[in-house]
């Protein structure tokens, strides 16, 4: 069985497709109009031969190619769905048993998208933890400074959802560790996203100086969230800097049902 294959349905998607094939060391399956046998029967008769899918069309379609192939969620293979815009990344089968939501993450980091994890293992944990550090710290700095900052927020490490981190800082050593030590998901912020949005309170120089934008951990625990609240600013700690996003959804926010009939809509001059 192989580990990992990528599934696109048009053409257009083959430059996006090579990418993840690739940086995930995956096989690219390509669509074949001329072989006799439609994509989806071709898919289903592959489906077992993967560990975990990366499925490149909107989610109608992956829906449609996995009827009838999901039998139990121990056993079946990891699948994503990506939009050809690789704007989400959305586990649609075994999301936390067979590692979905993990394949979510690396496809996300690889190309921008969010991630869109819908498990109530993980997706119900409602604290983002935005980090930045210097080279070289070790687990222990980083997992002192997690802590440290949320005791300070009186939140515990049971309500991370993610980490947030900027993309020079993807391949720290230490922070990989601790995120695999507590199984914390990594979401890569790109530098670009940070400086479109410089989200701090106090620009750092030294970091403008040394990574090119004015703040790593509240801006990076701030784009990773879809409506989240800052509940920890900036907070050093022995060479780890430390903010807290609380991006928990409260009922109290949902917006109001405006009438559907257009003639009861509010008049546009008022």
């Amino acid at each position: 069985m192989s580990s990992t294959g990528i599934w696109i349905v048009r053409a257009e998607a083959e430059a996006l497709g090579s990418r993840l094939a690739a940086a995930l060391g995956a096989r690219l399956y390509r669509p074949q109009p001329d072989a006799g046998v439609s994509n989806r029967l071709r898919f289903a008769g592959e489906f077992r031969t993967c560990r975990q899918w990366v499925l490149v069309m909107a989610s109608g379609i992956a829906v449609r190619y996995l009827q009838g192939l999901a039998c139990d969620k121990r056993t079946d293979p990891a699948v994503v769905v990506l939009d050809e815009a690789a704007r989400f990344a959305v586990p649609l089968l075994s999301g936390h048993e067979g590692g979905a939501n993990r394949l979510a993450y690396a496809v996300a980091n690889l190309t921008g998208a969010i991630p869109v994890i819908t498990t109530a293992t993980e997706a119900l944990k409602p604290l983002i933890v935005g980090l930045g550090c210097r080279r070289g710290v070790s687990v222990e700095q980083i997992d002192e400074a997690v802590n440290a900052g949320l005791a300070r927020a009186h939140r515990s490490l049971a309500e991370v959802r993610e980490l947030a981190t900027l993309d020079l800082k993807a391949d720290e050593p230490a922070l990989c560790d601790w995120c695999r030590r507590f199984d914390v998901p990594m979401r890569i912020i790109g530098k670009s996203s940070i400086q479109a949005r410089p989200w701090v309170n106090k620009p750092s120089a030294w970091v403008q100086a040394n990574a090119g934008v004015d703040g790593v951990c509240e801006p990076c625990a701030l784009v990773a969230a879809v409506r989240g609240r800052l509940i920890l600013p900036k907070t050093a700690f022995n060479g780890v800097a430390v903010a807290i996003v609380d991006d928990g959804f409260e009922a109290g926010s949902l917006m109001p049902v405006l009438p559907l009939h257009p003639t009861a809509l509010p008049d546009p001059g008022v």
